[in-house]
């Protein structure tokens, strides 16, 4: 990361309104706060106290994120239900220590049958929902000025400049198309540095009882000292399932398939795994070097028009299930190839903003 880049991480993880994130995403004082069901925090509990052996309180609450009284909720049942028993205390503190029973190894292995997930405690859909929506990426007006400070190390044309800001200013999808080396993917994804303040993203989202990974550590780039705060307390910080970063940039380029913008489920390890836009949420999203993707572009473009029309899209689970999530993204397309060799221009009507990248 280049010196401006790191001045721009120090200066927003200094000015993040973290009142406003712990009003967004309070943390769940218990069970029924975190809007999962019982069983499901029952098998994640089991599945992590499998994992990791004996384990207490703190240690499961820094597992799952989850505050120590909803842990203790669910130790609860999990007792009664003869699936766990206490091992004594840890040396000099009087901390309890818990570790699965005969019964409860069988019930940690069928939970890990159904779900490979091991993490931290997902959010369900409707808050992510909720929190996609309050983090939107058309709500941030950006000025001449921000967009001008961005690029203040870039020599392109102040017109150029301007016409890129208004696209992103006017929400809607983004073609830039140029010969080879003119900036073009360089100059959009340096355009996440002028859409917003940090964002929310979860660790994993929960479609019903099955969790979809969602945090990709590639792409979603933490901010330091978020505000939140792990553990016990309930009064500090936000729902720590939710990680504090900067708006993610997503770049795909030649490697592209329509698998990549589905959810992806992994049989070996039972592993739901968001698709790139849905990762790329409240952020940019650019598809480089389009036309020399390995599907055909017509497939390709067909795949956004219900997305980029509804500010929805629609994904599947390896159950057949399917569910909708808001399309909050910067989609930006990119190609060094004529535009009217790759769509028709019924497609290209649909795009808000096309603009061209001459050579530097």
């Amino acid at each position: 990361m280049d010196a401006f880049a790191l001045q721009s991480v120090t200066e927003v993880s200094e000015t993040s309104p973290k009142d406003n994130y712990s009003t967004l995403a309070s943390r769940p004082r218990d069970v029924e706060e975190t809007g999962l069901s019982q069983n499901f925090l029952e098998d994640l509990l089991i599945k992590h106290l499998y994992d990791g052996g004996v384990m207490s309180v703190q240690d499961l609450s820094s597992r799952t994120e989850l505050a120590g009284p909803v842990i203790e909720e669910v130790l609860s049942f999990l007792r009664d239900d003869a699936r766990i028993e206490i091992r004594g205390t840890i040396t000099g503190s009087g901390v309890l220590r818990f570790a699965l029973t005969d019964r409860g190894r069988l019930s940690a292995i069928e939970a890990l049958n159904r779900s490979g997930y091991l993490g931290p405690a997902p959010v369900p859909l409707n808050k992510y929902v909720e929190v996609v929506k309050a983090q939107t990426v058309y709500d941030n007006l950006i000025t001449r000025d921000q967009m001008h400070v961005a690029f203040h190390d870039v020599v392109m044309r102040d017109s150029l400049l301007d016409e890129v800001g208004a696209a992103m200013n006017s929400g809607r999808s983004i073609f830039v198309y140029g010969p080879a080396g003119s900036g073009k993917t360089f100059v959009c994804q340096r355009l996440a540095r002028v859409i917003g303040e940090p964002i929310l993203i979860p660790y994993a989202v929960a479609i019903d009882d099955t969790a979809v990974t969602l945090f990709d550590p590639v792409i979603h780039q933490p901010v330091n000292n978020s505000g939140s705060s792990s553990g016990l307390l309930l009064e500090r910080g936000h729902d720590p399932r939710f990680k504090l970063c900067h708006r993610p940039a997503v770049i795909t380029g030649g490697e592209l398939t329509l698998d990549m913008l589905e959810v992806s489920y992994d049989s070996g390890t039972g592993l739901h795994q968001a698709p790139l836009q849905m990762k790329a949420m409240n952020g940019i999203y650019m598809i480089d070097d389009l036309g020399r993707q390995r599907v055909d572009t017509v497939d390709l473009f067909n795949r956004w028009i219900v997305p980029m029309e509804s500010k929805q899209d629609y994904l599947g689970l390896a159950s057949g299930k399917r569910f909708p999530v808001p399309f909050d993204v910067a989609l930006i397309f990119s190609t060094n190839l004529n535009p009217k060799d790759l769509a028709d221009d019924a497609f290209l009507r649909r795009i808000g903003h096309k603009i061209q990248f001459s050579y530097l």
